[in-house]
Parts: structure tokens; C-alpha cells; sequence
């Protein structure tokens, strides 16, 4: 691997050189403490290629929203089916999700259509959820963050990560009760687990795990198969 390719960051409170993947991202990191070198370090890095070739084989595959893809929505397993004289705007027909227009839009309007989706759904659920809790959400909504798949802010706005569209129904459902769980108590304590438990109908534990291990993959559908990515190593 090319140093160039690697992002050196300098952190104040690091006591060692290590090199990281981010899986959702397929970016290399080395983070240094203030006054190691960084030739050094990144000679270093540098050879460690066995140990990233390793993580990479490790790594999701890119999931393109191309036609014959098939896509997990909503527990519903639809695939990708492009017919040019169709409707532009994507639609449900059975287990087909068809798209119509210029072939070199599909892309671009399945990952339209998704984040609609998963705010119809993110909504509704945040909603059954508020209603549970007694408590108020001032909006929904949804974007593409890399470290967390929900946030609630202080003023009651809930944003969550628009690729739970993707993630089996509980995971989705788990991930809603959480956030709005948040709306209660602003903390990870027990009575706010404890919450959460309440809200969803039992421990969402299966829910939390199957997003630590599946979660990566989530940001690689809609990713071109020419990009490539990368997990953490001290040194």
C-alpha cells in the first residue's frame, strides 16, 4: 500500500502509532501521539500490507443498485428490474422493484427511492414508539452517517441512518425505540436500557449484535465494485 493512500492524524491523547480500517468507508488511518515521527510510523504502515490484505478479504462486497440486484426492504426481498418504457419513479410490482427512464439513472433513483422509503418507515415507527414512551419527536429524518445509526438531539429531533431501510424489520424497529427511549433520559443508563426494553417488548440485545456484525455491510450497497476498503492494529 502506496503511503499516500494512508490518513495520517496526529491525536493528543495517543501513547502509540496504530493503523485502522474503517470498514463502512475503506479508509486506512494511522493515527500517531504529538511527537512520534511520522516517516517512521508510515514506513511502518506501510509494511504491514499482509495484515491489510487480510482485513480486506475480510470485508463486505460492494452492493451496487444495479438491474438484478436484489435488495432486503422491509424483510421483503425485491429485485432490481429495469425496463425503459416504465414509470421513473421506482415501484413495487410482487418481488420486483421496476425502474424506468435512462438506463445510467437507475442507480441514482433506487437510492432516491430508498431514502424514502426509509423515512416512511423510520417515521412510523418513531411514531408507535412516542406514542409507547408518551413523548413528543419535533421530526424525523434521514441521511448517510458512518458511526451511528440513529441520534436524538435535545430539542426532540430524531435522525437516524437511512440504510436501517435495509437491516431486517427488528433491527429497524429496535434502532426507533432507542433513540426515542433517548427522549425520556439523555444518557446509556440503566433505566434508560431498562426503557428500551419496555418499549421494544423485551431486550433488544439480538437486535444490537446483528448490527455490530452486519452493520458494515450496510454501507457498501449502492457502492461501485471498483472501490475498495478496509479494522485496528497497534504498533
Amino acid at each position: 500500500m502506496p503511503a499516500d493512500s494512508i490518513e495520517l492524524v496526529r491525536n493528543p491523547r495517543a501513547r502509540r502509532t496504530k493503523l485502522s480500517f474503517d470498514p463502512t468507508s475503506g479508509r486506512v488511518r494511522l493515527t500517531l501521539p504529538p511527537r512520534a515521527s511520522a516517516a517512521k510510523a508510515l514506513a511502518w504502515a506501510v509494511g504491514q500490507r499482509a495484515w491489510l490484505d487480510a482485513q480486506r478479504a475480510l470485508l463486505p462486497q460492494p452492493r451496487p443498485f444495479v438491474p438484478g440486484a436484489t435488495l432486503g426492504v422491509d424483510d421483503a426481498a425485491l429485485t432490481i428490474v429495469w425496463r425503459e418504457k416504465a414509470p421513473r419513479l421506482p415501484r413495487v410490482e410482487g418481488d420486483e422493484l421496476v425502474v424506468g427512464g435512462p438506463a445510467e439513472m437507475v442507480e441514482r433513483r433506487v437510492a432516491a427511492w430508498l431514502r424514502r422509503t426509509a423515512l416512511a418507515l423510520l417515521e412510523e415507527d418513531t411514531a408507535h414508539y412516542a406514542a409507547l414512551a408518551g413523548v413528543a419527536v419535533s421530526a424525523v429524518s434521514v441521511g448517510d452517517p458512518r458511526g451511528r445509526w440513529g441520534s436524538c438531539a435535545h430539542h426532540g429531533a430524531i435522525r437516524y441512518s437511512w440504510r436501517l431501510v435495509l437491516a431486517p424489520r427488528p433491527v429497524r424497529r429496535a434502532t426507533a425505540a432507542h433513540e426515542v427511549a433517548h427522549r425520556v433520559h439523555m444518557d446509556h443508563s440503566p433505566r434508560f436500557h431498562a426503557l428500551v426494553a419496555q418499549l421494544y417488548g423485551r431486550d433488544p440485545a439480538p437486535e444490537r449484535a446483528w448490527l455490530r456484525a452486519n452493520g458494515a455491510a450496510l454501507h457498501w450497497y449502492g457502492r461501485s465494485p471498483d472501490v475498495s476498503p478496509d479494522g485496528a492494529r497497534g504498533g
